[in-house]
């Protein structure tokens, strides 16, 4: 083969592969988003918002070169293994799991599939990714709650309702079973909250209910509800039941607040969504998730709910209330 032939070669080849990746540009993409809560909640709607907005400012427009498909649980265990099944069959991009019982029912199976977690907890000490400056694997995205955030809750309850003792982290351990981790950590650094906290299990509605029924005669009792899907499916009963057995709540979203709980901390929600659609931007583009490092809350809301402390005889700090980004009155 002579000169001319190796030149003329050398250009072939990096002419189909400039035709390949114009092929490939031009492909429209695939996004499957797998929710661990219901597709009517206000907070799921929310969450649609702040991530289909940030895609379309980065340049994906659904329908035009890329389409999201959206999958919902309900905060029902079942339900989301069925539809995390359903999404690794269909093989898209990238798939946007949502908490940690959403990147649970996938990670293990999208052996390949390039995954983003939103609003997961402690990713290594779950085994999800080596580390968080380089996950490695096919894993990467945005942690929500940290050991240090519950602390802050805590203090907030306290700050609010200073006749409280004793804090009761309420979860499911089906679907939420890392906060019994979270519940050693606060037990092995007492000093750091300022409430004795214990745990509640509850698997079904049933057991919320006869929790509030046997608690709601302890005037120095609190709980806190973090960020788990199946309290989210269940705030309409657990905010009627704290109201109806005057018992004082931090929640860790915000719409547990709009709808009549009475304190929420925690991180935005919507800015972590936000925020997630960069690397689903960056992936699509070819980045390796194994080398994005895992990033933390930078944007947290404080959200009071005067009524309701009026309605349980609590009277809210007026440095408390400087401190909300929302106060509904």
């Amino acid at each position: 083969m002579n000169r001319r032939e190796v030149i003329a070669l050398i250009a072939g080849a990096a002419l189909s592969r400039s035709i390949l990746e114009a092929r490939s540009a031009d492909r429209v993409r695939k996004v499957a988003v797998l929710m661990a809560i219901g597709e009517n909640d206000p907070e799921g709607q929310a969450r649609v918002a702040a991530f289909t907005q940030a895609l379309e400012e980065i340049g994906w427009t659904e329908g035009k070169n890329v389409n999201i498909e959206w999958r919902w649980s309900a905060g029902q265990p079942d339900r989301l293994k069925q539809e995390a099944s359903e999404i690794v069959l269909r093989r898209p991009d990238v798939i946007v799991a949502v908490g940690t019982p959403g990147l649970h029912a996938v990670h293990k199976t999208a052996l390949s599939t390039p995954i983003v977690f939103v609003i997961v907890n402690d990713p290594v000490g779950q085994g999800f990714v080596a580390n968080l400056a380089r996950p490695g694997r096919n894993i990467t995205g945005f942690t929500f709650l940290e050991f240090s955030t519950l602390g802050k809750s805590m203090q907030v309850l306290r700050d609010l309702t200073p006749q409280v003792t004793r804090a009761v982290l309420m979860f499911n351990p089906e679907i939420t079973p890392y906060y019994r981790k979270y519940l050693a950590s606060v037990e092995a650094a007492p000093h750091s909250v300022p409430l004795r906290v214990i745990s509640v299990e509850i698997r079904s509605p049933t057991d919320i209910d006869q929790f509030f029924s046997m608690s709601g005669a302890d005037r120095d009792l609190g709980v806190v509800v973090p960020p788990d899907p199946f309290a989210v499916h269940n705030r309409s009963l657990i905010i009627s039941l704290a109201a109806r057995h005057r018992t004082p709540c931090i929640y860790a979203y915000r719409q547990f607040v709009r709808e009549g709980g009475l304190i929420s901390y925690a991180p935005n929600t919507a800015d972590v969504f936000r925020r997630s659609a960069s690397y689903v931007d960056r992936i699509l583009k070819g980045a390796n998730p194994a080398e994005l490092p895992v990033q933390s809350p930078v944007k947290f809301e404080l959200a009071l709910n005067l009524i309701t402390a009026k309605a349980l005889g609590l009277s809210v700090p007026l440095a408390l209330q400087a401190q909300a980004d929302e106060v509904i009155e």
